[in-house]
């Protein structure tokens, strides 16, 4: 019998599933992100004449996850509780079979944290990348419909009731004004994400005395604080104030700024789901051959872009609270903090990377019917504008009073006794205070949009990127 294979492809995570991201924070992607620490500390130990530029090229030549056996790794990495001590061992056998001499120069002064946390600020990075680029789509889509439906009636909806009039560009532009603020954050993120390298309890000792040994000198102070620069300018990744073994904010704050973006795309996908309704039937997602299917029901067209978005909403925070619960991480090395980081950080770029995806994919697709939600409007008969009559009636009538004398009628043509629009028309109480607008205007719900226009043109002009979205960036 065949051993059935142990990748993990999605089968149960379909938000991510077959989406870029997949491939930029699999355990591949991993494992070379560590390997590109353990090269990058070499470049920059022979940056600084630490080491012959030939170790560093050797250890960099033999960083190639494509040369190690994962599973292999995985199994062992149990022996230590995480992946580097088992590579550290084998990326050196790798680079003695060619340069013997190197062998020794990897992993120089090192710790398996440095190299483990850096990593997972490099697969971060690259996600994010990836991330973005999906963003940007959805946004560029997202103004489209904003300005393209900015004056389109709608009825906004509040506790699931008919509220007032709104527009369907100034509903897109709240979807587009969250997830551009939201993606401000992790763009901010991405930029600054730290290297990690403190060394054994985060004094830097064995990096500063093995400089010394390879002759650096003392006379512009420790040679492990330039190290440090080297090492992050090598990665792409900033320098940090202190070595962070226990201070575990660039994790923490990354996974609650992701809860905020996949938030604001569950703000998305729920407004579809609510919208795609049969009822409803105001928008519908892009059509796809087999998207949607039902199992039993074959007339059935489920908007299930909507759905991958609000379970992907619903899946962060609990990923985002592993990460929190980490942050008072004990002495200058955790043990079971630092480790349980891993998995949750994983999939919380997962499941924001695979969201991102869905919600470019939706947002260039969505169709609206401006008919059916004219249609809707009416549904109460002229209700939808009773606040605007109330405010209209106030000076005369007071505004306690003509609130509830405005009930009085909403209320009988709830009963059915003849349509709001028909009640106020016998209403011979306040037809005289009515007399600057036909009722046909007056209970006009494209008449009563209120700033509607204007704030989508502010959503517009500060949420909008300049320029196309770009080309996704390689790892």
């Amino acid at each position: 019998m065949t051993r059935p294979s142990l990748t993990d492809v999605g089968l149960l995570s379909t938000v991510r599933s077959g989406t870029p991201v997949e491939a930029a924070v699999s355990d591949h992607a991993w494992l070379q992100a560590m390997l590109d620490a353990e090269a990058a500390l070499a470049r920059a130990q022979a940056r600084l004449g630490l080491i012959p530029d030939a170790s560093a090229a050797a250890v960099t030549e033999a960083a190639h996850a494509d040369r190690y056996d994962l599973a292999s790794l995985a199994h062992r990495a149990r022996e230590a509780a995480n992946p580097v001590v088992a590579l550290v061992t084998e990326l050196q056998q790798t680079v003695a079979t060619t340069h013997p001499a190197a062998a020794d120069h990897v992993h120089r002064g090192g710790t398996s944290q440095d190299i483990l946390d850096s990593a997972a600020m490099l697969v971060a990075a690259r996600a994010l990348r990836l991330i973005h680029y999906d963003i940007d789509r959805a946004v560029h889509s997202l103004a489209r419909l904003a300005a393209t439906h900015k004056n389109t009636p709608m009825a906004a909806r509040t506790l699931t009731q008919h509220a007032v009039p709104t527009t369907f560009g100034l509903k897109a532009a709240g979807w587009l004004a969250a997830i551009y603020q939201a993606a401000q954050r992790t763009r901010t993120a991405m930029h600054s994400l730290p290297a990690q390298l403190g060394g054994a309890a985060g004094t830097m000792a064995a990096y500063h005395e093995y400089a010394l040994l390879d002759g650096a000198s003392l006379e512009h102070g420790s040679p492990a604080i330039a190290l440090a620069d080297a090492f992050a300018d090598e990665l792409g990744l900033t320098t940090p104030l202190l070595p962070w073994h226990t201070a575990r904010a660039p994790l923490a704050g990354l996974a609650a700024d992701l809860s905020l973006l996949v938030g604001a795309l569950g703000k998305l996908g729920t407004d579809v789901l609510n919208m795609a309704r049969t009822e409803v039937a105001e928008a519908a997602e892009p059509a796809g051959d087999g998207r949607g299917a039902s199992s039993a029901m074959p007339q059935k067209r489920n908007p299930v872009l909507a759905t991958l978005l609000v379970s992907a909403a619903l899946q962060m925070p609990s990923l985002t609270a592993t990460l929190l619960h980490c942050l008072p991480s004990e002495d200058e090395r955790p043990a079971g903090a630092w480790h349980a980081e891993w998995a949750p950080l994983r999939e919380a770029l997962r499941v924001a990377g695979g969201a991102a995806h869905t919600a470019a994919e939706l947002c260039e697709g969505l169709t609206v019917d401006p008919d059916r939600m004219a249609h809707n409007l009416q549904l109460t008969g002229g209700q939808v504008i009773a606040e605007r009559l109330v405010a209209r009636l106030s000076s005369a009538m007071g505004k306690a009073a003509a609130k509830k004398h405005i009930t009085v009628l909403t209320s009988a043509a709830a009963k059915g006794k003849g349509t709001f629009a028909q009640r106020l028309a016998a209403d011979a109480e306040t037809l005289p205070y009515l007399t600057d607008l036909s009722l046909d205007d007056l209970l006009d719900p494209a008449q009563y949009l209120g700033a509607s226009g204007e704030l989508v043109d502010r959503v517009l002009q500060h949420c909008t990127p300049a320029t196309a979205a770009p080309e996704p960036a390689q790892n």
